[in-house]
């Protein structure tokens, strides 16, 4: 993969509309996931554990859990498949891979290259289709899966749940989420604004951890904007092979019409229109599904987007008075898959940390992740962890053996 990186990124950004610069970025990402488990292998340790009785040993060992099905997203072509395949490999699975139906192109050349690496034939299989359902159907109902594992939407994640539970099969789900951005009173503004600006518009916005309730006290809430509009006004939309593009195209027509409906429904809802809120259609970008960065303060309660997740690039700034209740403001979601906090104060970051309801917190840190790290998410946002050692710990059973020496 990285003998290869410009090529796989040129394909990522052909086929999924990622800015090419970005798609180097997850290319490197993916591949660090097959050198960390590739390592990690090496550590798959059992245990002995003592015994009352002077005649008994314990013992326990961990083995693969068989074949795996996988689902993966079209938003992170390449570096979701990674994060899937090789913690499958080291644990010694073998996987049967289904790449979302908008991208196959990036898994086709992911699959090539694990076969020009030696893999044995039959090891990690891949099937590409216009219409998941049928796949999916089989990864579910066949008992020769052990393990089926999905990254995507909540619905379709909770739909895989009941259909794998018919047969007890093990399950991990990396699904939607809704994550507070939470600038503390005595944070920088200038920093929050900078770092939300992003990671709030990596790969267009289209992202399970992008921010989608920036909370912001209104003593700072000008300098803050000010940075922000500034940031984003700056960023161009276009082609994602022309260098300086941020903004690249969302995945259909139907995810355009999701996010504009989103701002037309805060606006007349009482938001102000900062910036942005339209379909970008000048200099060819009509041939698109382009949306402006936008953009909207005064969001509330009352308003969609408040509590949908968005998966566009739109910035819903949300005042709040009263920090004491701005942890239960932003526990009010029924996601928990990220969380960002910016503060100077050790005691601040240290409260939020351990009591947010999510499963990945960035403390003024914007990229809370790595292929050592572990990857998921509280609540609708999903079960199990990806990467680190309890991403491993997906694919692996663990067996007890109890000994006699009376024999």
């Amino acid at each position: 993969m990285v003998e290869n990186l410009e090529h796989l990124a040129k394909t990522m950004t052909l086929e999924q509309g990622k800015p090419i610069q970005a798609a180097r970025n997850e290319v490197k990402y993916g591949a660090d996931f097959l050198l960390w488990f590739a390592e990690e292998a090496k550590r798959i340790y059992g245990r002995t554990i003592p015994s009352s009785r002077a005649d008994q040993r314990f013992m326990v060992i961990k083995q693969p859990v068989g074949v795996v099905a996988a689902i993966t997203p079209w938003n992170y072509p390449i570096s979701m498949i990674t994060r899937k395949v090789a913690p499958a490999l080291a644990a010694g699975c073998t996987i049967v891979l289904k790449p979302a139906e908008a991208t196959p192109l990036c898994a086709i050349e992911i699959f090539k290259l694990l076969e020009k690496a030696g893999l044995p034939e039959g090891v990690a299989n891949l099937v590409t289709a216009l219409d998941p359902k049928p796949v999916g159907k089989v990864f579910m109902t066949d008992k020769k899966i052990a393990k089926l594992t999905f990254t995507g939407s909540t619905g379709v994640g909770k739909m895989l749940a009941q259909g794998a539970a018919s047969q007890m099969k093990r399950i991990s789900l990396e699904l939607g989420g809704h994550a507070p951005f939470i600038v503390c009173k005595d944070a920088n503004p200038v920093h929050a604004a900078k770092g939300l600006s992003l990671v709030k518009f990596l790969n267009t916005g289209q992202a399970c951890i992008s921010p989608n309730r920036i909370y912001v006290h209104p003593t700072m809430k000008a300098a803050f904007l000010e940075e922000l509009k500034k940031r984003v006004t700056k960023m161009k939309a276009g082609d994602g092979m022309t260098p300086g593009i941020k903004i690249g195209p969302l995945v259909n027509a139907a995810a355009i019409q999701k996010v504009d409906d989103q701002v037309k429904d805060a606006v007349n809802n009482g938001a102000t229109l900062v910036t942005g809120g339209f379909r970008m259609m000048d200099d060819n970008l009509a041939k698109g599904y382009f949306y402006a960065p936008t953009i909207l303060d005064h969001v509330t309660p009352s308003m969609s987007i408040y509590r949908q997740e968005t998966f566009g690039p739109v910035v819903p700034i949300i005042d709040y008075e009263d920090e004491d209740n701005l942890l239960e403001m932003a526990n009010d979601t029924d996601y928990g898959l990220a969380a960002y906090v910016y503060t100077k104060s050790y005691s601040t970051a240290t409260k939020f940390f351990e009591n947010l309801n999510f499963g990945i917190i960035g403390i003024n840190d914007i990229n809370p992740t790595s292929a050592a790290a572990p990857f998921g998410g509280m609540k609708m946002s999903g079960m199990g962890r990806e990467g680190a050692i309890e991403g491993l710990d997906e694919y692996l059973e663990t067996k007890l053996g109890g000994f006699s020496l009376n024999c």
